[in-house]
């Protein structure tokens, strides 16, 4: 039996990442596509062979009322997450939810509180730790081969041809770089540091909004401490491209992650300049299929709501920390 799947928004992650990893899922397929374009949902749902009778919708209501549709991926602007997910939930569905899982902490709560209430499984999807190199480094971490974490950092950045970009703007968004690649950061750094340094116990920011003088970050660093000594730093920015690089400094070992923060699942690990052997995989696919196998019983959820509301806190603190 397979577990029936809706994508909710057809943007560009839903277009280019999402739908196509569903092909490569086991136990899932897509069912059904909404969009606010009812035309633009039948499209979309064509193009990605979703399979119900009835597979394109503009109705969020009318998308949660059929009885065959088993869990929904929400791919929809940050500030529309809340009341997607929690019609979800109480329309029985579970919910994957992309990142941020909300803009403010309060929704965040909401959400994983409903779908707590209405017994479905609620994951965020921070696909990063879905990249196999990365898991990799997890497991020696965590299993103690590369001794106590000292330091880690990472930057990850793009450059906006401009400012028309919805996450530049409060409407639908409460970050822009953050939200778009610095939340996947701080996951990442979460993931990689709680279990041996305990949680993270201070959060300090610094915006730049110069360039266009908007409500959002353009360029923003972030540094988080974890415990009573570990600290990490990140560094996004809308402002200018450059090679996505993730360190990680432990007592018997450097870690360089460099070009592994995107959607490919590749770039290159050194650990001590010794390159990592590993298979480049879809992360998008680990994500769902996860997912999917929590809904049957099979699994955890990876990064549970809990999680990704703790992400949310830290990227509020951060921007009230900034000013």
């Amino acid at each position: 039996m397979s577990i029936n799947v809706g994508i909710i928004g057809t943007g560009r992650i839903a277009h280019m990442q999402l739908a196509p990893a569903m092909q490569h899922v086991k136990g899932a397929r897509l069912w059904s596509v909404l969009s606010r374009d009812e035309q633009r949902a039948a499209e979309f749902a064509n193009q990605h062979g979703a399979m119900a009778p009835v597979n394109a919708y503009a109705s969020l209501s009318a998308f949660l009322a059929d009885p065959s549709l088993d869990a929904v991926i929400i791919a929809t602007p940050d500030g529309l997450h809340a009341q997607q997910a929690i019609a979800a939930a109480r329309a029985g569905k579970h919910v994957l939810l992309e990142k941020p899982m909300a803009t403010t902490a309060e929704d965040a709560a909401t959400i994983t509180e409903t779908c707590t209430e209405e017994r479905v499984k609620l994951g965020i999807a921070y696909h990063l730790r879905w990249h196999a190199g990365h898991r990799k480094v997890a497991e020696m971490l965590h299993g103690g081969e590369l001794g106590k974490p000292r330091y880690a950092r990472a930057i990850w950045t793009w450059e906006a041809d401009d400012n028309s970009n919805w996450r530049a703007h409060k409407e639908l968004g409460q970050w822009w770089g953050l939200a778009g690649v610095g939340t996947h950061c701080i996951d990442l750094m979460r993931w990689m540091l709680l279990p041996q340094c305990g949680e993270v116990n201070r959060c300090v920011g610094v915006i730049d909004k110069s360039q266009y003088g908007g409500p959002h970050d353009e360029t923003a660093s972030v540094t988080l401490q974890f415990g009573d000594s570990v600290v990490a730093d990140i560094t996004t920015s809308v402002m200018f491209s450059t090679l996505s690089r993730f360190e990680l400094h432990c007592d018997d070992a450097s870690v360089i992650c460099e070009g592994t923060l995107g959607a490919s699942g590749s770039g290159t690990i050194l650990i001590n300049n010794t390159p990592l052997e590993y298979d480049v995989m879809n992360p998008y696919v680990g994500e769902i299929q996860n997912f999917i196998d929590a809904i049957e019983g099979k699994a955890r959820i990876a990064v549970p709501g809990s999680e990704g509301q703790r992400n949310v806190e830290l990227l509020a603190q951060a921007s009230s920390a900034a000013g």
